[in-house]
């Protein structure tokens, strides 16, 4: 499958010249946008694998639209074009939360790494935060069963491996997951 990318530069001349490299390297270029806030749109229409953005742009510029892109999780990565390479555009690049900052002019020998490894960034960051978001539901089922054995402990007086046994038990007769037992504990929707 093509990795998917968003460019946006208000310069239609440098935008197509991107595109075009872009297309002769095997990427697919979904979207195309003259300010911030046309890319801010085609980000939430596409979910792309890269949007390229250039910080100087009319209306809504690149740095603030990549501060809501990579908020919103529109775009698995972003890299920024500048024709300026001032160390205070730098920290606000780093504040915006990109993965690479690209200076003009560009050539097919400085944007092709730049993309792959920004995808490959982006790639990586996609599976860091989907396993994240698993040890975080892990977590709140564990807060949900650990409530369920104190209310267990109290209503059977029994020890805390006592109460976790019959849980299980509950959850293997009811033919209910563990945490769904727990839920009905909590909420007093359990007939004891």
């Amino acid at each position: 499958m093509k990795k998917t990318i968003i460019v946006a530069d208000d310069e239609p001349i440098s935008r197509m010249d991107i595109c075009e490299i872009l297309t002769e390297y095997g990427y697919e270029v979904v979207g195309q946008a003259s300010n911030g806030f046309e890319a801010v749109d085609l980000c939430r229409k596409f979910k792309p694998n890269l949007a390229i953005m250039d910080i100087k742009m009319p209306l809504f510029d690149g740095l603030k639209a990549s501060k809501i892109i990579t908020n919103e999780n529109l775009a698995d990565s972003v890299v920024l074009l500048t024709a300026y390479s001032g160390a205070e555009f730098i920290e606000e690049a780093k504040d915006a939360g990109v993965n690479g900052y690209i200076v003009k002019p560009i050539d097919e020998k400085s944007l092709i790494p730049e993309v792959e490894i920004a995808i490959s960034r982006g790639e990586e960051m996609k599976k860091l935060k989907a396993e994240m978001n698993k040890v975080r539901i892990e977590i709140e089922k564990r807060k949900v069963i650990d409530s369920a054995k104190k209310v267990i402990i109290k209503k059977l007086n029994v020890s805390e491996d006592e109460a976790y046994k019959w849980l299980r038990k509950e959850s293997m007769d009811s033919r209910l997951t563990i945490h769904q037992v727990a839920i009905s504990i909590i909420e007093n929707k359990y007939n004891w």
